[in-house]
């Protein structure tokens, strides 16, 4: 499956947790895990939120058709 967001990267850099995002969005934690790994991406409302949640953009959160990061 194509990588299509930088979730997991992005949550590392900020020093956050699979766990507290969850809670952040009042989302099961396996949900996550799923968008962490592309098994499942998350909707535009939510990683608009999750942007918010992590200070950072929009943009910053996904990969574009190559397979690169976005540069914001």
């Amino acid at each position: 499956m194509e990588n299509l967001n930088r979730l997991k990267a992005v949550l590392a850099d900020s020093g956050k947790t699979n766990k507290w995002l969850a809670e952040q969005l009042g989302k099961d934690p396996v949900t996550i895990s799923k968008w962490c790994t592309n098994t499942t991406q998350p909707d535009l409302q939510t990683l608009s939120r999750i942007s918010d949640l992590l200070n950072v953009s929009f943009r910053e959160l996904l990969v574009n058709r190559n397979g690169n990061t976005n540069n914001v």
